[in-house]
């Protein structure tokens, strides 16, 4: 039976294994960029939202969204390797749009790795569409592919 995750967000309780996770999840073969420190600098941000997903008394996911007027950017999401496929960060996803919505955000911009097939994959099966590919945007080394996901019509 599959259990379906709690999600809240983050506390600075849970900056150290947020940062891990990025490290490990997220940041393989590249710098470390998502500290400790950056992770609560997130967390404590007004205009940022730092999510958790847990189930079992374990944080199996995180996501971090900043916000601006009309557009979010979706800055990382990250699930334990152990814990893909079983629908913790299509929740956690899910849960920051309604956020967004609610926050009149119109689009949600994110990027990835373009070496990683499976989280393009993820975005497009979530209803985002990609926009184009960014050369050498990780470490000045790797290409990113640009998504977008359009929340609602602009306002006019």
């Amino acid at each position: 039976m599959q259990v379906l995750p709690t999600i809240r967000l983050a506390t600075t309780a849970d900056a150290q294994a947020i940062a891990a996770l990025s490290r490990d999840a997220i940041e393989h073969g590249l710098r470390w960029r998502y500290t400790p420190a950056r992770i609560l600098a997130a967390i404590r941000s007004r205009t940022t939202n730092v999510a958790v997903a847990h189930a079992n008394d374990e944080m199996h996911a995180f996501a971090i969204m900043d916000y601006a007027d009309t557009t979010a950017h979706l800055v990382l999401l990250g699930v334990q390797a152990t814990q893909r496929r079983r629908g913790f960060g299509r929740h956690l996803l899910a849960w920051l749009e309604d956020a967004a919505r609610v926050a009149g955000i119109e689009r949600i911009d994110v990027e990835c790795r373009a070496d990683n097939p499976g989280a393009i994959a993820f975005y497009r099966n979530q209803g985002y569409r990609v926009q184009d590919v960014v050369a050498r945007y990780y470490d000045a080394r790797i290409d990113a592919v640009r998504l977008a996901k359009t929340l609602r019509t602009p306002a006019v």
